[in-house]
């Protein structure tokens, strides 16, 4: 991917549980941004997402055991060697590919080692967030601020981090608190941290696994907190992580 600050490898990684409906226009629209490659996790779909997204142009990753964050996971590892910037985003068409450029970018040129898409800083279409999801990544935002003294709006899936720096910092989370996980680390080992505003649409098929549910977005909520929990005791206790 041609970028600013020079060439860089850019894979883009979009975990996928059937996603059948959005996924090809979802890679295309990825494709589009001239970023290096394309990779689709397929989490166990029982519809045609994998067949859809090889042929709209993505290499196609299986991880049959459930978790979003296994998926990320499994999207991390599959990246080509010569990766050097990996970015996430959903596969449902709410994520804007367009922007893409905006998240990599000062990751690329050094001005940050984390970017995230804000989509409560960007335009969101009516009804593209449920009042659940505002008010998870307000508290997350909330809590992140008071615990490490940094301010995050979201919880957005669209981030990007060089490959090295990711792979340190040793994420164990595999199912939804993957997000929080990543967040959380990367504030404990004093990382610089770049929200960009980002538009946000409506899902463009599919039901949502969380916020569409109200019983899987209570299991979701519930990991949330326990995340928060478990890592804030944890690293507190670690040194800063450091790069050379």
């Amino acid at each position: 991917m041609i970028l600013p600050a020079g060439p860089h490898f850019v894979s883009v990684v979009i975990p996928c549980l059937n996603e059948e409906e959005p996924i090809a226009d979802v890679v295309r629209e990825v494709l589009a941004q001239q970023v290096d490659e394309v990779i689709v996790v397929d989490n166990g779909s029982a519809d045609r997402t994998a067949e859809r997204a090889a042929a709209a142009g993505a290499r196609v990753v299986h991880e049959p055991v459930p978790g979003y964050g296994r998926a990320c996971a499994a999207g991390l590892r599959a990246v080509d060697r010569f990766c050097d910037i990996v970015c996430f985003l959903d596969g449902d068409g709410s994520d804007v590919p367009a922007f893409l450029i905006d998240v990599v970018g000062p990751i690329a040129d050094g001005r940050a080692d984390f970017t995230m898409g804000s989509r409560l800083r960007g335009r969101r279409e009516p009804g593209s967030m449920t009042p659940q999801q505002i008010l998870a990544g307000w508290l997350a935002g909330l809590l992140l601020r008071f615990t490490y003294g940094v301010r995050f709006t979201d919880m957005s899936p669209f981030r990007a981090m060089r490959v090295d720096r990711l792979r340190a910092l040793g994420m164990q989370e595999r199912t939804y608190g993957w997000n929080l996980e990543m967040q959380m680390r990367v504030a404990a080992a004093r990382l610089r941290i770049l929200e960009i505003p980002v538009d946000h649409r409506c899902r463009q098929g599919g039901v949502s696994k969380v916020s569409g549910n109200l019983i899987a977005g209570v299991k979701a909520a519930w990991k949330i907190v326990t995340t928060f929990l478990r890592l804030a005791l944890g690293l507190k206790r670690q040194p800063a992580a450091r790069y050379f």
